[in-house]
């Protein structure tokens, strides 16, 4: 038996570590509640902890009284005795229908509304409709359902609880699942070492700021008015440097919804604001796009004196034609794009669905020389495996809890300056044969382990032996040089296939599209850059046999 399962309390021994985590990392910055909280729960009984920890653990914070039976708490009601009069559960909430429907099986509202429901076969959702005009009150558990034998809790301290994770955590996309799936042996991550000063948060206002980015961002996805949005989001940058990240990805976003809506000064304004990667470059379009082609002509100009990036570069490049064309100016000649080596695949439509890369590959393949569909998993897979101990190299702030599959500054514009010294090292080793070794090392050691650039169900012996073989040392270089160079952009845009000729050491890179697709940016970016370098690319159309089923 697993030892998790011979454990039945598991969850709780996990939540407590959690406590004490984050007691000994961020006492300074705990809240009065938050420290009562922490405190007050080791004094509960056992039982008592288990059932809120349960609960804590489960989405919501209504929960039927049936619904939380576990054999190693026993009597739930007893057990929930202490979290009453702690405050932090309710065993009397007041209801709205709403939430009495997400609560109750059709069965039991036909219990409890008898004949006020309409026959036939409704869902609940007609149901709640034809109740809402005349049940608008919200009311204990036992008023709507008298004859019921059990009762509804409520959770109350989950703001409280939610806090304690983020501080864990980091973020709120992580849940407690992490620990079940560690603990179970599906998830393994890397053992970093970090002190217990180390800690994303700073500040009680890098908590609070976090909080309030993220409430914002989760009304707006909710579909709260663009604007009532705006209003509730700083006007300043942060001075958290990642947290302003956060509130320019946010200001992105909204700018994004009004240009959308062809409210270009709205939208304009919001990309100036905003610092998030490709801002500047939507402000030209909108410029454009609002006929103010004198301010889009010289923001774009500033643009290519100095580009944030290679995308920016692109981008602006496209518009500069058309923009001096509005302007009654010459354009310059275009330099002449990178020849693509391109082929034509005409092949019947499968008789089963598949996909046109799947297709692609099992028709190109030869028994002398395999074809796999990697996208981007290879290359960075063989990036991860060569650089692992920089990509976890535990640098002050990189590393504050034990389920991180990258470092917290794997997207920062700092990310490779601060591990420079490391990245060399490794990268050096390309230089020589030495790379060979390093990647089966780790390939071996590392297996399964998270990993931000190693996809493990993609790689296998057969095709990193392949890749080895046949792909040159400069190749993966020069890969992995621009990679670190941009991270966000350049993890992506590969092409779909890699076919190798292991006799004869070469391989070739394939992008394959179907009837109707082409190239997208970023895409355009990997194959001028594999050109430049002498890297052998194509580009695979497939077409379908006319009349062919």
């Amino acid at each position: 038996m697993n030892p998790v399962l011979e454990n039945r309390y598991y969850y709780l021994d996990n939540f407590e570590m959690v406590l004490r985590w984050v007691r000994q990392r961020y006492d300074d910055l705990l809240s009065g509640a938050e420290r009562d909280f922490i405190l007050g729960f080791q004094t509960l009984p056992r039982a008592s902890r288990a059932l809120l920890v349960r609960m804590i653990m489960r989405k919501g914070t209504l929960f039927k009284s049936s619904k939380l039976r576990y054999d190693e708490i026993g009597d739930t009601p007893l057990a929930a005795r202490p979290l009453v009069e702690q405050g932090w559960v309710d065993d009397t909430p007041a209801l709205t229908l709403e939430q009495l429907f997400g609560l109750l099986t059709k069965t039991e509202l036909a219990e409890a509304f008898g004949a006020e429901l309409p026959g036939g076969h409704a869902r609940k959702a007609d149901l709640l409709r034809h109740l809402k005009e005349t049940h608008s009150e919200a009311l204990p558990f036992k008023a709507w359902c008298p004859s019921a034998r059990e009762c509804v809790y409520e959770l109350r301290i989950m703001p409280i609880c939610e806090c304690l994770r983020l501080m864990f955590f980091g973020n709120l996309h992580q849940d407690w699942s992490e620990f079940v799936l560690a603990d179970l042996g599906l998830y393994v991550y890397e053992k970093v070492e970090f002190p217990p000063s180390s800690r994303i948060f700073q500040s009680r206002g890098d908590i609070e700021g976090y909080l309030h980015l993220y409430d914002c961002r989760e009304r707006f996805r909710a579909g709260t008015e663009a604007q009532l949005v705006l209003q509730d989001i700083p006007s300043q940058p942060h001075p958290n440097a990642w947290l302003e990240q956060r509130r320019a990805k946010l200001l992105f976003q909204l700018g994004q919804h009004y240009e959308k809506s062809r409210d270009w000064d709205r939208a304009c304004a919001l990309y100036t604001q905003s610092a998030y990667a490709g801002a500047r470059s939507r402000r030209v379009r909108v410029l454009e796009r609002s006929e103010q082609f004198e301010q889009a002509l010289n923001l774009a100009q500033a643009a290519l004196q100095q580009p944030e990036s290679e995308a920016e570069k692109q981008q602006i490049n496209r518009m500069m034609p058309r923009l001096l064309r509005k302007m009654g100016l010459a354009c310059p000649p275009r330099s002449a794009a990178a020849p693509l080596t391109e082929l034509t695949l005409t092949l019947p439509r499968p008789q089963v669905p598949m996909a046109v890369e799947e297709l692609a590959r099992h028709h190109l393949q030869e028994p002398q020389a395999p074809a796999y569909y990697v996208e981007n998993t290879l290359v960075n897979s063989l990036f991860g495996l060569l650089c692992w101990d920089a990509i976890f190299a535990a640098l002050p702030g990189a590393f504050f809890h034990p389920f991180q599959r990258a470092p917290a500054d794997l997207h920062s514009a700092d990310f490779y300056s601060r591990r420079q010294d490391i990245f060399g090292r490794r990268l050096a080793q390309l230089d020589s044969n030495a790379y060979r070794q390093t990647i089966l090392q780790n390939y071996k050691d590392k297996a399964g382990i998270q990993s931000a650039f190693v996809a493990w169900g993609i790689l296998n012996d057969e095709m990193l032996d392949h890749a080895l073989a046949c792909i040159p040392a400069l190749h993966l270089k020069k890969w992995f040089e621009r990679i670190l160079l941009d991270i966000p952009a350049h993890r992506s845009g590969f092409p779909d296939l890699i076919q190798f000729w292991p006799e004869e050491r070469r391989y070739r890179m394939i992008e394959v599209k179907g009837p109707g697709d082409r190239l997208q940016d970023n895409q355009l970016r990997w194959f001028d850059y594999c050109a430049a370098h002498d890297m052998p690319v194509a580009v695979c159309h497939v077409r379908w046999v006319e009349g062919a089923t």
